[in-house]
This record gives C-alpha cells, sequence and structure tokens, in this order.
C-alpha cells in the first residue's frame, strides 16, 4: 500500500493558524480521494509538496475581491486558496456532478464561508464578473486564454498555476496574447522561500 506523504515544515508556514484545515482536506483527500477519482495514489506520497503546499504559495498574489478557479477539481487550488486567503471571495467552477458535490462537501466541512461552489464549464459562466481567475492542471495558456479571460473585468489578472514549461507556453499563446489584449504578461517562481519545489504562476493584466 502506498503511505501518504507526512506534512512538511512549509505546511504551517504557509497556511498559519489555518494550517488545520489543510490538515482535514489533506486526511479526507487521503482517505477517498482515489476511490472518487480526484487524485491517482501516485500522487500520495507528494500530496502535501506537490499539491496542497504548491497551490498554498499562490495565496499571497490574490488580493480581496473574487477570485474564480475554473476546473476546481479536487479544490486545488481553489479550496487551499481558500483556506490560506478567508480574506478573498472564491467562485470554484466545476462542470463534473461527482467533483461538484466533493467541493461542496469540502466547503461544508471545513466551514469556508468564503467559497461558492458552481456547477458550469467556463464557457457558461457570466462574463466579466472576476476580479482575478486560477487554473491548474486545466489546458494549455493559448486556450485558456479564450476560455478564462473573458469572465475577468477589466483590470482584472489572469493568475494561473503551470509547470516547467510556462515561458515556453507564452511564446505558443502569442497570437492569443495579441487578441486578447492582455498586458504585463509574466512567469513568477514561487516556493523557494518556504523549501519546497517552485510552483510556476503565469500572471497577465486583463485589459
Amino acid at each position: 500500500m502506498i503511505s501518504a506523504e507526512v506534512e512538511p515544515p512549509a505546511a504551517a508556514r504557509v497556511f498559519g493558524d489555518r494550517v488545520d484545515l489543510a490538515r482535514a482536506y489533506a486526511a479526507d483527500l487521503v482517505a477517498r480521494g482515489e476511490e472518487l477519482g480526484l487524485i491517482g495514489p501516485l500522487e500520495l506520497p507528494r500530496l502535501w509538496t506537490r499539491h496542497i503546499v504548491n497551490c498554498g504559495v499562490v495565496a499571497p498574489l490574490l488580493r480581496p475581491g473574487v477570485v474564480g478557479d475554473i476546473g476546481s477539481g479536487a479544490g486545488l487550488p481553489g479550496i487551499m486558496l481558500a483556506i490560506a486567503r478567508p480574506d478573498v471571495d472564491f467562485v470554484l467552477i466545476e462542470p463534473m456532478e461527482r467533483r461538484v458535490a466533493w467541493l461542496a462537501e469540502q466547503k461544508h466541512n471545513l466551514g469556508l464561508t468564503n467559497v461558492t461552489v458552481v456547477r458550469e464549464r467556463a464557457q457558461e459562466y457570466p462574463k466579466g464578473r472576476l476580479d482575478q481567475l486560477t487554473a491548474r492542471a486545466v489546458s494549455a495558456f493559448s486556450k485558456l486564454i479564450p476560455m478564462a479571460t473573458p469572465l475577468v473585468r477589466s483590470g482584472g489578472e489572469l493568475v494561473l498555476m503551470k509547470g516547467a514549461s510556462a515561458a515556453a507556453e507564452i511564446e505558443a499563446a502569442e497570437k492569443a496574447i495579441r487578441k486578447y489584449k492582455l498586458t504585463a504578461v509574466e512567469v513568477l517562481e514561487l516556493g523557494s522561500d518556504v523549501g519546497v519545489d517552485v510552483t510556476r504562476v503565469i500572471r497577465a493584466r486583463v485589459p
């Protein structure tokens, strides 16, 4: 049987006095995540560093307002960010019924009053409602731009979690960047200050 990763010291640094909520989420994901198709068994030995803390380090990039998480899935990053930033309102946008049920259950069990769960495809969500938008493991940047940008108000931001190919994704999305007039497009590397693997984020401003 594959064992789940032991909580690293970085978790307390990232989540502070709300780390118990991250622990409760992690325990439930370990207990039921594979059965519900939310996470594969090979992810358990790196659950904290690759997933939970990896998402939590994005929290300082967010500002008070409404942040959408499209394709929220297991709640990575939406639930983690809602734990880390109780001062921010989150809309978790997910089309699959069983994942929506999981997200709603986590919201209730963890007492996350700053979370709204919506069962919709990103393309169906009302336009221009969000101050910032995040996504993780949803699609390439070039495909995310037309999906995500219309949901964000003028002057808002895309804050998209990406892998090692983030810079290459920006190059490949040059045409879409111009079409949607995104500005200040950059790759940020987070996490080194808390001693975990680098989390890469593409951040861009919506005109």
